[in-house]
């Protein structure tokens, strides 16, 4: 999708917000995951409203110079052929170490049985594929961006 296309996309979300003050606050766009299938599942998931948080390290903000999300952030969330699903608003983000992420936390982030057991499996292989990209190892102390957020058009 290119940059003209999402920008048509979050035009016609405005029209659907009466006073929309989202305009000046500007979005961003993003897949979830790191590929393309997974995209496409996270993106599902959110979609039927399985999925309302959602986490990443905090060394890969830091390492692309990005600042952490601020509550009120509108994110325009792309299948894996950065396609638009919907748009979701930040409404909560929290920093804490990996092995600080409780069962309600997991249970929110709507993956696989949504238990914190698998939340913990299949998080700490995500972050063994991303983080030596970025010349990181996971480590259960290493600190996450842990977000809360709401679908606010589809």
């Amino acid at each position: 999708m290119n940059k003209e296309q999402l920008e048509e996309y979050w035009q016609v979300y405005l029209v659907s917000v009466p006073n929309a003050l989202s305009n000046i606050e500007g979005y961003e766009a993003e897949q979830f995951g790191d590929n393309p299938a997974l995209a496409d599942e996270l993106g599902k998931l959110i979609l039927k409203g399985v999925k309302t948080a959602t986490c990443s390290a905090l060394w890969e903000w830091e390492a692309e110079g990005r600042e952490i999300p601020k509550v009120g952030l509108k994110t325009i969330v792309l299948d894996g052929n950065d396609n638009p699903l919907c748009i979701i608003e930040t409404i909560e983000v929290e920093i804490q170490a990996f092995n600080e992420v409780d069962t309600q936390f997991a249970f929110e982030e709507g993956e696989d049985d949504r238990s914190l057991e698998s939340w913990q499996t299949q998080h700490w292989k995500y972050f063994w594929r991303v983080l030596p990209k970025i010349g990181k190892q996971p480590t259960s102390e290493m600190l996450l961006v842990c977000e809360r957020f709401r679908v606010v058009y589809k």
